[in-house]
């Protein structure tokens, strides 16, 4: 299959920048989690709030990152792959990516705690990560992902990607905008939920040329 040279993630002509990428944003997710108390974080989050509260375009988007929206989504792609390709393996990369990653940044919110913004009918759950951010980018790459397995349409497989992004950031912004999160909870959850996707990409693609190393030594 040919990939867009930009998103390529594994085969022949493999793509080191995503992987090295997906090392820089768990840094910074373990950066915001060492620093979220510091003065300079917390003066970046009330500059961000007083830029975006009140957005109320951008707030519409965290319907499409609702936990029982991404699973359904998440279900749907699965029965998808099994009737256009079966390839149990892409159902496992899925299954793995979106299930795994929600238990991962809910692991992670009871495990430091970080109390939301005050404000009235605020939520009781934790704050850090911003699990929309986490999991908004989790099914929306993952879902551009599998369509790049699927399909071999370029100039399709970019606009999807671009779609991908351009929604992720719209989704975990849409939390600024309520004051259900601090920016930086945002910004962690992205970092944290791409380092998950790639670490999952790079498991699959590891299972893959498995697989044909099986096949070419007879084995």
């Amino acid at each position: 299959m040919h990939y867009p040279k930009f998103f390529l993630l594994g085969g022949t002509n493999i793509r080191k920048w995503p992987y090295i990428l997906g090392i820089f944003t768990f840094v910074a997710f373990c950066f915001l989690w060492i620093t979220f108390e510091t003065a300079i974080i917390k003066a970046f989050d009330k500059g961000a709030f007083e830029l975006l509260y009140g957005n109320k375009f951008i707030t519409m988007f965290h319907h499409i990152g609702e936990t029982n929206f991404i699973f359904t989504v998440a279900i749907i792609l699965c029965i998808f792959i099994w009737i256009y390709k079966k390839d149990y393996k892409l159902i496992g990369f899925v299954i793995v990516s979106v299930g795994g990653g929600y238990g991962l940044y809910q692991l992670l919110k009871r495990l430091i705690e970080r109390p939301r913004p005050d404000i009235a009918d605020q939520f009781s759950t934790f704050s850090f990560p911003s699990g929309h951010a986490v999991h908004g980018l989790l099914y929306l790459f993952t879902i551009a992902y599998v369509l790049n397995r699927l399909y071999t349409l370029n100039k399709a497989s970019l606009i999807v990607w671009i779609a991908a992004i351009i929604l992720a950031l719209l989704i975990g912004i849409s939390r600024i905008t309520e004051a259900r999160h601090f920016a930086s909870d945002v910004i962690a959850g992205w970092s944290l939920g791409y380092s998950w996707f790639i670490l999952c990409v790079w498991f699959y693609r590891r299972t893959i040329d498995y697989k044909r190393f099986e096949k070419n030594s007879g084995t």
